[in-house]
């Protein structure tokens, strides 16, 4: 249906080019992670992207259901973890969809999990949380 391809640099503390130049930046370490924090991360990027999926997943959720729905906000927090040397990903994402009631809302973002490719891919694969945002 859709392919891509993005080529880095110098990892970390490079840059990034998708094959159709759409993308083109640098990528930097967080401040936190001892970087200049002066360009986006790869942790940003997935946050964008894993954020965008998952909204139109609910989206096409209330499709399915025939449910009327408002703008849905995703915000995905990543975090980079580390324990005995290990990197592992966290993630938490908090999903506000207007216009419906709070247990429509969290069915629709459990429906969500089964049909976003992010949150299929890493279903158990690193620790994630689905949370409901009142209106």
């Amino acid at each position: 249906m859709y392919e891509t391809a993005v080529t880095t640099s110098a990892g970390r503390n490079g840059h990034a080019k998708s094959s159709d130049g759409l993308l083109d930046l640098d990528i930097r370490f967080p401040k936190e992670m001892g970087g200049t924090g002066d360009a986006t991360n790869p942790e940003q990027l997935f946050a964008a992207a894993w954020s965008a999926c998952f909204g139109t997943s609910v989206s096409v959720a209330a499709g399915i259901e025939k449910v009327q729905i408002g703008s849905v906000h995703v915000t995905a927090k990543i975090a980079v973890l580390q324990e005995n040397g290990n990197f592992d990903l966290g993630a938490q994402l908090l999903v506000k969809i207007d216009d419906v009631d709070y247990n429509t809302a969290k069915r629709l973002v459990e429906t969500a999990k089964s049909i976003c490719s992010y949150s299929k891919a890493t279903q158990g694969n690193i620790n994630a949380t689905y949370e409901v945002v009142a209106n």
